[in-house]
């Protein structure tokens, strides 16, 4: 009997009808990547994953997307967003977007930060004088709002058994409890994830901007933004049906809807994957805080910057964003895990590519699913959008190829295909040449993957005659011996 009910369900699976559409841009478009050919080819492959993933783990469902700059380039559902009523899962079902929560509290701190309301090394006692828990050591010092939202407070992970009992603290129940809080680090000390921190920087929204976080979040980030489809602990028509983990019989449990009640900074947003994308999008703009640039550029720049770092050193945090490392690229963005909802997103940065994950269920592991889908569909979007400029080459440049020697040593110039490298002769391995990136007369940046030397910087040669005879590179000169 439980054979033949896995076969059905096998069978159902892989009948599911996927809701998948390439998605209208909001933004500047361009188009070819949608219908570039690579692209919905690495579609087709996802998905025939995807639908193996539904049908072999007996996944509820799952909704995905990829973004390109300021276009959602992809959006697709898969499997259920209630299995009893066969609802499918769409790119408009709304998901508790757990601690991706986070992100839009400290987005909110930068944005009073930029008005003058406050600073990110201000100590939390300033704006919240009743924030006084026991100390680790007797010599630590005052915890600030960029310790909190760094997660390098040393504050507790919680505040209570709200993940077991489902019930959440309000913000009366959390100022009481800090009379016996018992930091478990003193600050900086080390990366520790802290939802009471953010709880807390919720709260410092809410002193400084005299508005409750939710109403904050929607009137200066979600409208903004144009993310309607997004709200704060409301049981929103549209939900998808969280479902608990797998049991060894196959079910699932149908989950409550959860308050996160004075946590909500931490972890109480809904959004969709539409909504999601135009937070992604933002992400990749430029220019002073107004209108939809939620934030000035120096302020995303803070953000996406590694404040605090995993003991391993394979990921951090900068403010508010999780940052880690993929093969050689930095990622940024957030993962999130309530009550039969878990979430994924990462974003990248220098190729203005990010990809989501939003699923209906605690085990679908959807940072797995992410990082295939950037090594599929996010990938073949990144190579498509990439701009490809015209080689600038003037083939009298090769006359800077040669030899070159100083005090610290020798740089040989090399010339490659229409492009000049530099080269350290006696190096033990050629991995990593300099490029010679051309800037016009005669004069090329320093291009380099580590920034331990002149990396961004002017190389220039000087010329006696026509010949070379000496190279700067930054502030520093070697001669040329031939």
């Amino acid at each position: 009997m439980h054979r033949i009910a896995f076969v059905i369900a096998f069978a159902l699976a892989l009948a599911v009808p996927r809701a998948s559409m390439p998605q209208e841009p909001h933004g500047a478009a361009r188009p070819h990547v949608a219908a570039d050919p690579d692209v919905l080819g690495a579609e087709r492959l996802f998905s025939a994953w995807m639908d193996g993933q539904i049908a072999y783990r007996g996944l509820p469902g799952i909704v995905v997307g990829v973004v390109s700059d300021q276009e959602l380039v992809w959006g697709a559902g898969f499997g259920f967003a209630d299995v009893n009523a066969k609802a499918p899962m769409t790119p408009a079902t709304k998901f508790r977007m757990a601690s991706h929560s986070k992100l839009f509290t400290a987005i909110a701190i930068m944005q009073l930060r930029e008005q003058g309301k406050l600073r990110l090394d201000d100590p939390v006692a300033k704006y919240l004088p009743w924030f006084k828990g026991k100390p680790a050591g007797d010599d630590d010092g005052p915890i600030t709002i960029e310790q909190l939202l760094s997660h390098s407070s040393g504050l507790q992970r919680e505040a209570g058994d709200h993940w077991t009992s489902y019930e959440f603290p309000t913000s009366d129940e959390l100022r009481d409890l800090f009379a016996e809080r018992h930091a478990a680090f003193a600050p900086s000390v080390r990366w520790k994830y802290s939802n009471l921190a953010y709880a807390v920087a919720g709260m410092i929204v809410e002193q400084v901007s005299g508005e409750r976080w939710a109403d904050y979040v929607d009137r200066n980030i979600f409208k903004p933004l144009g993310m309607l489809a997004s709200s704060v602990d409301k049981n929103v028509a549209g939900l998808a049906v969280p479902y608990g983990r797998r049991m060894p019989d196959g079910a699932r449990e149908v989950l409550p809807f959860v308050d996160a009640r004075g946590m909500a900074a931490a972890t109480g947003v809904t959004s969709n994957l539409e909504d999601m994308a135009k937070f992604v999008s933002a992400q990749f703009r430029k220019g002073p805080r107004g209108g939809a640039q939620i934030v000035s550029t120096g302020s995303l720049r803070e953000m996406h910057r590694v404040r605090s770092v995993e003991e391993n050193w394979t990921s951090g945090t900068g403010l508010g964003f999780d940052i880690t490392r993929l093969k050689d690229r930095t990622w940024v963005g957030h993962g999130g895990g309530y009550p039969g909802n878990t979430t994924q997103t990462l974003i990248q940065l220098d190729d203005k590519v990010g990809v989501i994950v939003l699923t209906n269920t605690n085990d679908s592991n959807p940072g797995d699913i992410a990082r295939q889908l950037i090594a599929t569909v996010g990938q073949a979007v990144a190579k498509t959008s990439a701009s490809k400029p015209e080689t600038v080459w003037d083939p009298a440049w090769a006359r800077f190829a040669g030899l070159y020697r100083g005090r610290g040593g020798d740089s040989h110039v090399v010339l490659l295909n229409r492009k000049l490298a530099i080269i350290t002769p006696n190096a033990p391995n050629l991995d990593n040449p300099i490029a010679l990136e051309p800037l016009g007369g005669g004069r090329f940046r320093f291009v380099a993957a580590t920034g331990g030397g002149a990396v961004g910087e002017v190389v220039r040669f000087v010329e006696e005659n026509g010949r070379p005879t000496r190279m700067y590179i930054g502030d520093g000169w070697i001669d040329r011996l031939n």
